[in-house]
């Protein structure tokens, strides 16, 4: 199978070209400049803010796996930096999708990254599935301008699935590694009054539910990418604290988390979202990491 990969760099797209490439699957990466370096893997060139891709070399592959868009933690939300964050997950959708529509040989599918960010914040008495509309937001109108950019792609007869990625758990990046330092000190605890829920995935299991999906023909559309159980932002620094055997007393007060970020504080730490892998599930998959703890558990082994 021949694939090719956007955002093949950052935590998802690396542990995925890793996967991917021993499982005999010919990668193509599709980059901004230069090859990154140690990379051994054929590429092709994009400028996303300029409209240009090298369409020629898009031709014959059999999937395109999306993941580039500007990181949405980086920094606190000024309007320039919304902007940038809409900006890149839109018009970077529209230009691959524009170019696969136009390409001789479509490829089969076009697994596209989004979020669950979709369904804006939900108390935990309301469990979310694919279901489910968009909620209001910031988060929840990238998500949909991202999904929506698509719709080129879905025209041409290719089979479109947006992967709503929630929290990943990793060391290597992402959420849980910014935790980790203060958690090792002692002195992590929870956010507000940590009733937030928080839908989560190990970074382990993207590649066997990345299989599952490509493998599983009819499943097209938007698919939860979380783990079955999702946990409140108390659950899970507990559940952190005793893989870490270090305490938790220590709390961010709310108010402290606003000052210091703003509306980024409110959207990523002081509200969630119980979401769940409705269709996943009923599509037969089985999770090897369902339960927090035992994915924290696998993800920091070496701890």
């Amino acid at each position: 199978m021949r694939i090719a990969m956007t955002g093949s760099t950052g935590l998802i797209g690396s542990r995925l070209v890793r996967h991917l490439t021993q499982s005999g699957c010919k990668v193509t990466r599709i980059v901004r400049g230069p090859t990154p370096e140690g990379v051994n893997t054929r590429v092709l060139r994009w400028q996303p803010d300029c409209g240009w891709i090298d369409r020629d070399r898009l031709e014959g592959h059999d999937v395109i796996i999306h993941l580039a868009g500007e990181n949405i933690a980086a920094g606190r939300w000024t309007n320039r930096r919304k902007q940038r964050i809409l900006y890149s997950r839109r018009e970077g959708t529209r230009l691959l999708c524009e170019a696969l529509a136009g390409l001789k040989h479509p490829p089969q599918t076009l697994l596209s990254a989004s979020a669950v960010g979709y369904y804006g914040n939900k108390a935990s008495g309301q469990t979310v599935t694919e279901a489910d509309s968009a909620g209001e937001g910031f988060l929840a109108q990238v998500s949909r301008e991202w999904e929506q950019s698509t719709l080129p792609a879905q025209e041409a007869g290719i089979r479109v699935v947006q992967l709503r990625f929630g929290m990943v758990l990793s060391r290597e990046g992402g959420a849980l590694a910014a935790m980790l330092p203060v958690f090792r000190l002692g002195i992590g605890g929870r956010l507000g009054r940590g009733d937030q829920m928080m839908s989560w995935i190990a970074l382990d299991e993207i590649p066997s539910a990345v299989d599952f999906i490509l493998k599983e023909e009819h499943l097209s559309g938007p698919i939860n990418m979380v783990a079955p159980h999702c946990v409140t932002n108390r659950e899970f620094t507990r559940a952190l604290g005793r893989v870490l055997r270090r305490p938790t007393l220590f709390a961010l007060p709310a108010p402290v988390a606003r000052l210091a970020l703003g509306e980024m504080a409110e959207s990523l730490l002081l509200k969630g979202c119980p979401v769940v892998p409705q269709r996943l599930t009923d599509a037969g998959y089985r999770f090897r990491w369902p339960d927090l703890e035992a994915a924290l558990r696998h993800q920091l082994k070496a701890e």
